[in-house]
């Protein structure tokens, strides 16, 4: 068995933690990456939203606030039942699916420079036309999936359009499309094909459009036989990688997010401004038309005629921010609201409000605001840090002095040495790029005979 050098152990952990004037510290070189200081962030987000929350139940009733909020935190591990702990598990999934689809909707507008505010009428339009195709056409459930897609995409292609076209604010067409969204849900609803009028809520997919349920795929074996738990779920990962691909490794994304920063500058580089704007709400649209699918049709819930806008698409704006702007922070992001919303909803109303769970849900969602301030507070103090570090090297170079070795390089220098005669890799390549370059250079010619040469 290899002996462990005790003394490069001791230099590798100095080198993560301690900077030298030739060399920064191996965490200080991981924070200044942008997906670790998005991660911090939005840690330090959640913990810092949960302790305001629990302040507040301390304040309300100090003797029972531990219990409460280790109940919201807990949430389906409040039962002790292994079966019904992985029932309740599949089904908080389930309800963050269409809270992850409107954080995806708002990230994707957001990463191309538009705000779309209008996600919640998006998500009203998405509604309408899955649970109608079902109910009233009997349509099956991957179509009425595309519908729903369809149908959003083109919702939120009037706000693209009105950017595009009109120079209208997108936040302001937004806005209006939302209500007109909502009320055209709740009439289009209201046949009594589709709604129970007395109720004023949707009738039951699994008795009147069992062809519009999304299959399990096997997936409601994992959680206790969870009907609930779908091929939705799935969809929404695999949208989420697709939407990650797009943005940061294709063409496309990339002029989606340049027309997004500048439409003037992706115009004069040959980019059709116009088209991109339109075509980035679209998208958008869908997302949020999908999201709403992937709910309803799984028969979880039932849609109730409404007199508001519903608080999903408000509540995505909140996901986007806590993931990062990241499709896979967002599926994080999402879980994590939806699980303490429902926790929440589980703790003893004799000692606090019911309200008191969504005033902590509430902080939490503002708090997430933050998340960028975070960012750019943690860049400038990292980037001090590097300043400070130049520094002392730009004076330690003046003043004559060797470099002090690092302890990544008396590791290296332990572990390899170079023979002075031997020739580096870096070496060889200039070594055979000379040859080349003489091989293809003519011989010299003698400078009389050139002259005579001239004369002739």
């Amino acid at each position: 068995m290899k002996k462990i050098d005790s003394v490069k152990v001791k230099n590798w952990f100095k080198g993560l933690f301690v900077s030298t004037p030739d060399s920064e510290a191996k965490l200080l070189t991981v924070a200044k990456k942008d997906g670790t200081q998005t991660v911090i962030s939005s840690v330090l987000c959640a913990l810092l939203g949960i302790f305001i929350g629990y302040l507040i139940l301390v304040c309300i009733n100090a003797e029972h606030a531990g219990e409460a909020m280790q109940t919201i935190l807990k949430n389906f591990g409040f039962y002790t039942s292994p079966e019904k702990q992985l029932y309740y598990f599949g089904s908080t999934i389930v309800k963050a699916v269409p809270l992850i689809m409107c954080g995806l909707s708002v990230m994707f507008a957001y990463k191309a420079g538009l705000f779309n505010i209008g996600v919640g009428g998006q998500y009203c339009v998405g509604i309408c036309f899955s649970l109608y195709a079902a109910l009233v056409w009997q349509l099956p459930w991957y179509a009425c999936i595309l519908i729903a897609g369809v149908m959003g995409a083109l919702w939120g292609a009037i706000s693209g359009i009105f950017k595009a076209l009109f120079n209208v604010n997108e936040v302001i067409a937004c806005i209006m499309t939302n209500w007109i969204g909502l009320y055209m849900t709740n009439i289009l609803l209201s046949d009594e094909r589709a709604m129970n009028l007395t109720l004023s809520e949707t009738y039951k997919l699994a008795k009147n459009a069992p062809q519009a349920l999304i299959p399990s795929g096997g997936l409601s074996e994992l959680f206790s036989n969870n009907k609930y738990v779908t091929i939705a779920v799935i969809f929404t990962l695999i949208i989420a990688v697709v939407i990650l691909v797009v943005m940061n490794f294709t063409t496309f994304g990339y002029e989606l997010k340049a027309t997004g920063h500048n439409k003037f500058a992706a115009k004069y580089a040959g980019m059709k401004d116009k088209r991109n704007i339109i075509v980035t709400m679209a998208i958008s649209g869908a997302l949020a038309g999908l999201g709403a699918a992937f709910f309803y049709l799984t028969g979880i819930e039932q849609y109730k005629t409404s007199s508001s806008v519903p608080a999903m698409g408000f509540n995505g704006i909140a996901v986007a921010f806590l993931g990062g702007l990241n499709p896979i922070g967002v599926v994080f992001a999402g879980y994590f609201v939806q699980h303490i919303t429902l926790g929440g909803a589980r703790i003893d109303t004799t000692y606090y409000n019911p309200q008191v769970a969504d005033l902590m849900i509430a902080i939490i969602i503002y708090l997430c605001a933050f998340v960028l301030f975070f960012k750019q507070f943690m860049n400038k103090s990292l980037g001090k840090i590097s300043d400070r570090l130049n520094k002392k090297k730009a004076v330690a170079m003046s003043s004559g002095e060797e470099p002090t070795p690092t302890a990544q390089d008396a590791a290296q220098a332990d572990d390899t040495t170079v023979e002075e005669n031997e020739k580096t890799p870096d070496e060889e390549i200039i070594d055979d790029v000379n040859k080349e370059i003489e091989e293809i250079t003519p011989p010299n010619v003698d400078e009389n005979t050139q002259k005579g040469d001239e004369e002739k």
